[in-house]
């Protein structure tokens, strides 16, 4: 996959979040990392309904959701305030999944693509290289 210049990469699980920007170009990408942003678990209620009748511990997965739920919030604030105006999001497919749920239509439209893929923790290096070989 080709990454545009200037585009974002969200680099999510339940837990992390890590917002990089491609500072190259799209033929010669350059992952600088805009840092982790601060996300609150504004939605407890996100994935609930997936959860209600789950054996949890901890209610642990319904604080991943929050979590995601979060993010994408946090995404849909950058988009509608055209801070973000092309976006990647790379996530465990658990978490990709309850984002997806709270995407606004503009994030939506700001997609350029979804990875579902547990990369939290790997080095931008490790990161680029799974985009340009999705």
């Amino acid at each position: 996959m080709k990454l545009p210049a200037g585009a974002y990469v969200a680099v999510v699980d339940g837990e992390n979040f890590l917002l990089m920007r491609n500072c190259g170009t799209a033929t010669d990408p350059a992952l600088a990392s805009e840092g982790r942003p601060a996300v609150g678990e504004t939605s407890k209620d996100g994935g609930k309904r997936d959860h209600e009748g789950a054996h949890t511990r901890g209610g642990e997965p319904l604080d991943k959701a929050a979590h995601a739920a979060g993010v994408a919030d946090w995404l849909n604030h950058e988009v509608l305030n055209h801070r973000i105006r092309q976006l990647l999001v790379i996530a465990d497919p658990d978490t990709l999944g309850e984002m997806r749920r709270h995407y606004h239509k503009e994030t939506e439209a700001a997609l350029l693509g979804e990875m579902a893929r547990q990369l939290t923790g790997m080095p931008g290096p490790d990161i680029l290289h799974a985009i340009e070989a999705a």
